[in-house]
Protein backbone atom coordinates (compact mmCIF):
# COMPACT_ATOMS: atom_id res chain seq x y z
CA UNK A 1 0.00 0.00 0.00
CA UNK A 2 1.96 3.17 -1.22
CA UNK A 3 0.22 5.43 0.91
CA UNK A 4 -1.08 3.23 4.27
CA UNK A 5 -3.98 5.00 6.36
CA UNK A 6 -3.28 7.03 9.39
CA UNK A 7 -4.70 7.12 12.60
CA UNK A 8 -4.31 9.79 15.73
CA UNK A 9 -6.56 9.80 18.89
CA UNK A 10 -6.22 12.16 21.81
CA UNK A 11 -8.16 10.90 24.70
CA UNK A 12 -9.04 12.61 27.73
CA UNK A 13 -10.06 10.87 31.09
CA UNK A 14 -11.81 11.76 34.22
CA UNK A 15 -11.74 9.33 37.35
CA UNK A 16 -15.43 9.06 38.96
CA UNK A 17 -14.03 7.29 41.51
CA UNK A 18 -11.52 4.04 41.67
CA UNK A 19 -13.36 1.93 39.24
CA UNK A 20 -14.81 4.62 37.04
CA UNK A 21 -13.60 6.19 34.15
CA UNK A 22 -15.50 8.97 31.87
CA UNK A 23 -13.61 9.58 28.53
CA UNK A 24 -13.41 12.45 26.20
CA UNK A 25 -11.76 11.20 22.46
CA UNK A 26 -10.63 13.40 20.02
CA UNK A 27 -10.01 11.00 16.65
CA UNK A 28 -9.17 11.39 12.77
CA UNK A 29 -8.03 8.72 10.73
CA UNK A 30 -7.60 8.21 7.08
CA UNK A 31 -8.22 4.92 5.41
CA UNK A 32 -8.49 4.10 1.75
CA UNK A 33 -10.57 0.77 2.09
CA UNK A 34 -13.69 -0.92 4.24
CA UNK A 35 -13.17 -1.04 7.86
CA UNK A 36 -15.22 -4.41 7.92
CA UNK A 37 -12.12 -6.42 5.93
CA UNK A 38 -11.18 -8.65 8.54
CA UNK A 39 -7.70 -8.67 9.95
CA UNK A 40 -7.08 -12.56 8.62
CA UNK A 41 -9.06 -12.18 5.26
CA UNK A 42 -7.23 -12.76 2.33
CA UNK A 43 -8.47 -9.30 0.94
CA UNK A 44 -6.83 -7.55 3.69
CA UNK A 45 -4.71 -4.92 2.45
CA UNK A 46 -5.57 -5.64 -1.51
CA UNK A 47 -5.20 -3.07 -3.59
CA UNK A 48 -8.23 -4.72 -5.52
CA UNK A 49 -10.57 -4.04 -2.24
CA UNK A 50 -9.22 0.22 -1.77
CA UNK A 51 -11.35 2.72 -3.03
CA UNK A 52 -10.99 4.88 -5.75
CA UNK A 53 -9.19 7.46 -3.21
CA UNK A 54 -9.82 7.33 0.48
CA UNK A 55 -11.80 8.79 3.17
CA UNK A 56 -10.24 10.80 5.98
CA UNK A 57 -13.10 11.56 9.06
CA UNK A 58 -12.86 13.18 12.20
CA UNK A 59 -14.97 12.95 15.67
CA UNK A 60 -15.05 13.60 18.99
CA UNK A 61 -16.92 11.06 21.21
CA UNK A 62 -17.52 9.79 25.19
CA UNK A 63 -16.38 6.75 26.41
CA UNK A 64 -17.12 4.76 29.90
CA UNK A 65 -14.51 2.72 31.29
CA UNK A 66 -15.05 0.11 34.45
CA UNK A 67 -12.14 -2.22 35.75
CA UNK A 68 -13.62 -5.40 36.71
CA UNK A 69 -11.07 -6.63 38.96
CA UNK A 70 -7.23 -5.61 39.72
CA UNK A 71 -6.16 -4.02 35.73
CA UNK A 72 -8.92 -5.74 33.66
CA UNK A 73 -11.46 -3.52 32.41
CA UNK A 74 -14.80 -3.01 30.41
CA UNK A 75 -14.96 -0.10 27.93
CA UNK A 76 -17.66 1.58 25.61
CA UNK A 77 -17.18 4.34 23.62
CA UNK A 78 -19.28 6.49 20.98
CA UNK A 79 -17.89 8.32 18.43
CA UNK A 80 -19.94 10.50 15.55
CA UNK A 81 -17.24 10.85 12.88
CA UNK A 82 -17.88 13.82 10.05
CA UNK A 83 -16.00 11.59 6.71
CA UNK A 84 -15.01 13.31 3.83
CA UNK A 85 -14.29 11.41 0.25
CA UNK A 86 -11.43 12.48 -1.64
CA UNK A 87 -10.55 10.85 -5.01
CA UNK A 88 -6.74 8.91 -5.52
CA UNK A 89 -5.67 13.20 -6.49
CA UNK A 90 -6.80 14.01 -3.43
CA UNK A 91 -10.42 15.81 -5.20
CA UNK A 92 -12.68 16.28 -2.24
CA UNK A 93 -16.04 14.41 -3.53
CA UNK A 94 -18.64 14.85 -0.83
CA UNK A 95 -18.88 14.11 2.98
CA UNK A 96 -20.87 11.54 4.99
CA UNK A 97 -21.51 10.85 8.98
CA UNK A 98 -20.65 7.59 10.49
CA UNK A 99 -21.59 6.82 14.52
CA UNK A 100 -18.48 4.47 15.19
CA UNK A 101 -19.61 2.09 18.62
CA UNK A 102 -17.21 0.51 20.03
CA UNK A 103 -16.96 -2.11 23.34
CA UNK A 104 -13.38 -2.93 24.70
CA UNK A 105 -12.25 -5.42 27.54
CA UNK A 106 -8.32 -4.94 28.51
CA UNK A 107 -6.14 -5.29 31.11
CA UNK A 108 -4.48 -2.00 32.36
CA UNK A 109 -0.01 -2.39 33.38
CA UNK A 110 0.60 0.11 35.40
CA UNK A 111 4.25 1.65 35.93
CA UNK A 112 6.03 4.16 37.99
CA UNK A 113 3.27 4.32 40.56
CA UNK A 114 0.20 4.29 38.06
CA UNK A 115 1.75 7.49 36.63
CA UNK A 116 2.23 5.48 33.27
CA UNK A 117 0.14 2.92 31.95
CA UNK A 118 -0.07 -0.05 28.90
CA UNK A 119 -3.38 -0.53 27.89
CA UNK A 120 -3.70 -4.01 25.75
CA UNK A 121 -7.30 -4.64 24.68
CA UNK A 122 -9.16 -6.26 21.95
CA UNK A 123 -12.28 -4.60 21.01
CA UNK A 124 -15.48 -4.78 18.97
CA UNK A 125 -16.56 -2.33 16.65
CA UNK A 126 -19.71 -1.24 14.88
CA UNK A 127 -21.57 1.29 12.81
CA UNK A 128 -24.82 1.10 12.54
CA UNK A 129 -24.73 4.49 10.61
CA UNK A 130 -22.69 5.33 7.90
CA UNK A 131 -23.82 7.76 5.02
CA UNK A 132 -23.66 9.67 1.96
CA UNK A 133 -20.60 7.01 0.51
CA UNK A 134 -20.07 8.15 -3.02
CA UNK A 135 -20.99 5.28 -5.92
CA UNK A 136 -17.84 3.94 -6.69
CA UNK A 137 -16.70 3.72 -2.53
CA UNK A 138 -20.43 1.98 -2.37
CA UNK A 139 -19.32 -0.62 -4.43
CA UNK A 140 -16.08 -1.76 -2.58
CA UNK A 141 -18.04 -0.87 0.95
CA UNK A 142 -20.87 -3.17 -0.05
CA UNK A 143 -19.00 -6.82 0.44
CA UNK A 144 -18.52 -6.14 3.49
CA UNK A 145 -19.86 -6.17 7.29
CA UNK A 146 -20.18 -2.89 9.36
CA UNK A 147 -18.37 -4.59 12.28
CA UNK A 148 -14.80 -6.13 13.16
CA UNK A 149 -14.61 -8.57 15.88
CA UNK A 150 -11.08 -8.95 17.83
CA UNK A 151 -9.39 -6.15 17.12
CA UNK A 152 -6.28 -5.75 18.76
CA UNK A 153 -5.50 -2.14 20.97
CA UNK A 154 -2.22 -0.96 22.30
CA UNK A 155 -3.02 2.48 24.19
CA UNK A 156 0.18 4.15 26.21
CA UNK A 157 -1.13 6.90 28.54
CA UNK A 158 0.40 9.14 31.74
CA UNK A 159 -1.99 10.66 33.96
CA UNK A 160 -1.39 14.47 35.52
Amino acid sequence: MPDPGDFYQLSLGYRLDDKNILFFNGLTWKYPAPLGIPLYDSSFGSADEEYPGYVRAFGFGVGYQRFIWEGLFASLYATPFLQKFYTSDNQYLNSGFQLFLQGQLGYQIDFFKGRLYLKPALSFNYWPVNTDFPDTFQQKEKNWPNYIFFEPHLNIGFRF
